[in-house]
């Protein structure tokens, strides 16, 4: 485990301190994302990047590691990135890094945590990102995660209330699973954010999902729209593979 200066619990019952073609869906992403608008006070972009972190996850886990580096790349040929991230495992165990612009840094911190068993706790990380925007913006919530074992109802209210402060959340799914879809979906729904499916283990659509993300964080629409505009490694590969 990473130490414990850079992670902090989130909540209180934590102890100690985490459309159906591709192109059509690409467009949609793009349009979902022109209608938040632009960033216009010139300060680094702010990333919330949530992570489940149960058994099942830590294949995923292992790559975002890997990928997270390139999150800041893209967003600092727009402005600058500050990312926190946020995960959770076990029983109850959820906890909060610092705010973070070295994607060194961030690696290392991911890369002391391992996957442990548990049920999600999708609900705790909409009320850290919730709590956390009263200090400063935060300009997105990015989510990975493949499950929801939540009351979906209690998920759209706190959902509801990330839309109401400008918060939206790119809901990143692996895998099919029908409940964590609808899910997902509604909560990007309500934050006017986007839903996009990847393969599990397909390395190059959730690179492109994560710089995408980034890419908005630091520049608004526009730098989303540019990154898309460069073909091969923009944000119209974001899910060019799935199937």
């Amino acid at each position: 485990m990473a130490d414990t200066k850079d992670k902090n619990p989130v909540g209180t019952a934590t102890q100690n301190l985490e459309q159906s073609s591709p192109r059509g869906q690409i467009d949609a992403f793009l349009a979902k994302a022109k209608t938040l608008g632009p960033r216009t006070d010139g300060k680094r972009g702010r990333l919330a990047f949530a992570l489940d972190a149960t058994m099942s996850r830590q294949p995923t886990w292992d790559l975002a590691c890997k990928l997270q580096a390139e999150m800041f790349e893209e967003a600092g040929a727009v402005g600058g990135l500050d990312v926190q991230l946020i995960y959770f495992r076990g029983l109850r165990e959820c906890r909060a890094s610092k705010w973070n612009s070295d994607p060194a840094r961030l690696g290392e911190i991911m890369a002391g945590i391992s996957c442990q068993g548990g049920h999600t706790q999708i609900g705790r990380v909409l009320e850290h990102v919730r709590a956390e925007s009263k200090t400063a913006k935060i300009d997105v919530l990015v989510y990975v995660g493949d499950a929801m074992e939540e009351r979906v109802d209690d998920l759209c209210a706190m959902a509801g209330e990330l839309g109401l402060l400008g918060i939206p959340a790119f809901m990143f799914q692996e895998g099919g699973d029908q409940v964590a879809e609808n899910a997902f979906r509604e909560i990007a729904r309500l934050t006017k954010g986007a839903w996009c499916p990847f393969d599990a283990g397909a390395a190059s659509q959730l690179r492109e999902l994560l710089r995408a993300a980034a890419a908005y964080a630091a520049g608004g629409h526009k730098a989303l729209s540019d990154l898309s505009k460069r073909g091969g490694k923009g944000a119209v590969k974001l899910i060019e593979q799935m199937r």
